[in-house]
């Protein structure tokens, strides 16, 4: 009987921490869209990356469908 007492308790401590978990995979996917389309615009003006190899014209063609 005791337990029911702190039933709402831990019910809103879970659906807290579901909230704010879906909160932060929102955050990061929507961060991660953002920064390929920046990355991808950069690419699109000559700045390439040094790790990167030299890009192909086809790679360069699906940049810019990307933006």
């Amino acid at each position: 009987m005791d337990t029911v007492a702190h039933l709402d308790f831990i019910a809103a401590a879970y659906a807290a921490a579901v909230f704010v978990v879906a909160g932060l995979i929102v955050w990061v996917t929507l961060d991660y869209r953002a920064q390929r389309r920046a990355l991808a615009e950069l690419e699109m003006e000559g700045f390439t990356r040094r790790s990167a190899p030299p890009r192909s014209g086809r790679a360069m063609e699906q940049a810019e469908e990307q933006v």
